[in-house]
Formats: C-alpha cells, sequence, structure tokens
C-alpha cells in the first residue's frame, strides 16, 4: 500500500487490475479544512481497462474520527462506501456527470485523492451522534449533556400579541 493516492492510466493493459490504499491522519492532513482529522479506512480499488474507457470501482472501508453534533465530544464512525467511476479517453472534458472523467490518452495518472475525500464525505450521516450502548443508553459526554440541559428553558412562553394578528390575518 502506498501514501499516493494515483493509480496508473498509460500502459494499462486491457483487463482488470487492482490496487489498494490506507487512509489515515497523512491523507487527511492534506485538506485544511475538513472536520475529519484521522481515520482508519482501506481503499480497494478495481480497474477495468477497455479499449475506449476505464470502469472504476472504489471500496472504502474502516472508521473516521468524528465530533458529536450533541457533545461535541470526538467518536469513531464506521465508513462503508463503494463508488464507480468511468474514466474516458477524449479531449473534450464535459463536466456535466461527476462519475465521469474525461482524460486525455497522454495522460500516465489519475490522481483518486480529491476522489476518495469526496467519498468519504458522502458516506458520513447528515447528523453525528454517539451511538447507543446496549441499553439503549446515550454515549454522549454525561458533563457536557449536563450543562445543555442547564440551559434549556423550560416555561411556556406566551405568544406576541403582533404574531397574533399575523396568523388571524393568514387564516382569513
Amino acid at each position: 500500500m502506498s501514501g499516493s493516492y494515483t493509480i496508473p492510466i498509460s500502459g494499462l493493459k486491457e483487463g482488470c487490475h487492482s490496487h489498494k490504499f490506507e487512509l489515515g491522519k497523512e491523507f487527511f492532513g492534506l485538506f485544511e479544512e475538513s472536520e475529519i482529522r484521522e481515520g482508519e479506512l482501506i481503499v480497494s480499488v478495481e480497474a477495468d481497462r477497455r479499449v475506449s474507457h476505464i470502469d472504476i470501482m472504489i471500496r472504502i472501508k474502516g472508521t473516521v474520527m468524528v465530533s458529536c453534533d450533541r457533545c461535541l465530544g470526538v467518536f469513531s464512525l464506521p465508513v462503508n462506501s463503494e463508488n464507480r467511476l468511468l474514466v474516458k479517453f477524449d479531449k473534450s472534458h464535459d463536466e456535466t456527470d461527476p462519475d465521469i472523467i474525461s482524460m486525455s490518452a497522454e495522460e500516465t495518472d489519475l490522481d483518486l485523492t480529491w476522489y476518495l475525500y469526496e467519498y468519504i464525505q458522502l458516506a458520513l450521516p447528515i447528523q453525528r451522534i454517539h451511538p447507543e450502548d446496549e441499553k439503549g443508553n446515550s454515549t454522549c459526554d454525561p458533563e457536557m449533556i449536563s450543562k445543555l440541559n442547564e440551559h434549556i428553558i423550560n416555561e411556556d412562553i406566551g405568544t406576541d400579541p403582533c404574531w397574533d394578528e399575523l396568523k388571524r390575518i393568514m387564516n382569513n
């Protein structure tokens, strides 16, 4: 496995070719604005070379460390992703489909770095919260949850008469 996230394109004979990459702290360090700073992922790339194109299947499996949306604590989140790229040998660069890459026949390598990063980001759930334990209890930081609960206002807030008038107008 390597630290470079490219696969050779030129000189690739027809048929299937496999590549493996390990992604970790070094990989996520390439993206300054990334919310993910570490992880342990294995990437399996299968490139099926044809005369006019290369069909690439990318499988990513492992875990990443993310912040919990509820308590802000860091936890390990599993990632399991399968994505397909199609590399066409064409001089025109058509960017209408993000899963189709147009490359000239003179290019020697395909850098997968950005694609791998995007696939990992897309595999993450929208809401990232600590998983529950075997008993169904939250595993969030209890101290942080306690502090958050101190700031919850439970009293009924009366309605503003301005809004009541607006609701009356809307209902008519």
